[in-house]
């Protein structure tokens, strides 16, 4: 919590309008002082003066890319009190300047380029164009794989089963709702790799070393104890055997996150990683990959690791009676 004097002086720096026309361009994107000078109609040394206090109050990243410096929003490492009221500015204010502004921007970029690509240049990620999206270039790029027996753990009604199931020779889908495993059956009928099976993460029921590939996409969140799901997912994949994690980054907002059923606040990276060598793999990638650009921005940390050959993998005490 601010005290007075903190408060008042982050109340003076977005009481100015400039500031605010210029965050909300930024807010967008990655902008240069010229590209913000063109968009406000600004003199560029006034620009360049209030992007400084900006900067100067923590609420602006630079990023220099050969001769030209970008500058953009900061929200990650803003401070508390100042994201809430740049929410509440963001969220609250409707102006035709600040549109005006978005207008002039994108007729700068359409008389500098000749094509929109270079319009985006360095920046493609994070704008729109007809096709391109995530879910068209995953959905393209699980061609490149070859998928044996995949077991997909705490699967939901099989979202992600129906993207590999093409490159693989069978999909198990796991999850502790019946409810939840028939809604998927029924909406993926047909689909002959798949198919759906009642269980708890932590006790899978399934023998040892019987999938080429495990998936625990978005699962730790629901884990009761992690490193006992982390063992039953090693457990039952074939030595040499591929597997994929994916989590939210450790968090505070526990409200938020109990709303979808969470038990975990998150994980770091490093403890991810450890969970997965303990269990006995080899872990080649624990590194947060994405940041949700809506409120609260939760990050997610990805995994990819494999079994080592040596490992012993986990309990063999469901080998007796398991699936598969």
């Amino acid at each position: 919590m601010p005290d007075l004097a903190a408060a008042t002086d982050l109340l003076r720096l977005l009481a100015d309008p400039t500031r605010v026309r210029l965050l909300s361009l930024l807010a967008r994107e990655e902008l240069t002082v010229a590209e913000l000078t063109d968009a406000t109609r600004l003199v560029q040394s006034r620009v360049s003066t209030h992007l400084g206090k900006l900067r100067e109050a923590g609420l602006l990243r630079l990023r220099r890319a050969g001769a030209s410096t970008f500058y953009g929003l900061d929200e990650a490492g803003m401070g508390d009190e100042a994201r809430r009221l740049w929410a509440l500015l963001r969220d609250g204010v409707d102006d035709a300047l600040l549109a005006e502004d978005r207008r002039r921007l994108r007729e700068t970029r359409a008389q500098r380029s000749g094509s929109w690509a270079d319009s985006v240049a360095g920046r493609m990620e994070r704008h729109y164009s007809p096709g391109r999206t995530w879910e068209a270039a995953a959905r393209s790029l699980v061609g490149l794989a070859r998928l044996g027996d995949v077991l997909d753990i705490a699967s939901g009604d099989g979202a992600l089963a129906e993207l590999v199931a093409p490159r693989a020779r069978s999909v198990t889908c796991l999850d502790k709702s019946a409810h939840v495993a028939t809604a998927g059956s029924r909406r993926l009928h047909g689909r002959a790799p798949v198919h759906f099976l009642v269980g708890d993460m932590h006790a899978l029921p399934l023998r040892d070393a019987a999938f080429d590939a495990v998936l625990l996409v978005n699962s730790l969140s629901y884990a009761a104890d992690p490193p006992g799901a982390v063992a039953e997912a090693v457990r039952v994949l074939r030595p040499g055997g591929s597997l994929v994690a994916t989590a939210l980054r450790h968090h505070g907002h526990d409200a938020v996150a109990a709303t979808y059923d969470h038990v975990q606040p998150g994980f770091q990276p490093g403890r991810l990683r450890a969970l997965f060598e303990r269990a006995g793999c080899e872990v080649s990638f624990s590194e947060i990959t994405s940041r949700e650009r809506r409120p609260p921005h939760f990050e997610v940390v990805t995994v990819y690791a494999s079994r080592r050959t040596d490992a012993a993998g986990g309990a063999s005490r469901r080998a007796a009676g398991g699936v598969r």
